[in-house]
């Protein structure tokens, strides 16, 4: 069973940065897409960012040049860089994992059939 623990989350001022990280248990981590979405309040779920199996990485357009995606496969950890953070970077931002056909990480952030996701954590920015 997959477990996914989000961590870093916080207040932080507009054009402030933040890293996020999500530790993973109870998976191969070579098999599985991962990567982040998040909810802001009032709104529908958004992918941020994507890492495939074979390294590609997606990120979504409100987020390109600002955040930046990375895994320690040997601590079974994937981050989240955020820089240059706008007021509406407010959300809840979740670690997800996705197997084959990891269609999060190959169909445009597909969040219809994740294989697992963490509780999230919260980001507040301040304008």
């Amino acid at each position: 069973q997959v477990q996914l623990v989000e961590s870093g989350g916080g207040s932080v001022q507009s054009g402030g940065s933040l890293r996020l990280s999500c530790a993973a248990s109870g998976y191969t981590g070579s098999n599985y897409c991962m990567g982040w979405f998040r909810q802001a309040p009032g709104k529908e779920r958004e992918g941020v960012a994507a890492m495939d199996t074979d390294g590609t990485t997606t990120y979504g357009d409100p987020v390109k040049g600002r955040f930046t995606i990375s895994q320690d496969n040997a601590n079974n950890t994937l981050y989240l860089q955020m820089n240059s953070l706008k007021p509406e970077d407010t959300a809840v931002y979740y670690c997800a994992a996705d197997l084959y056909p990891a269609l999060f990480c190959r169909a445009s952030f597909n969040l219809n059939a994740l294989h697992a996701w963490g509780q999230g954590t919260l980001v507040n920015v301040s304008s």
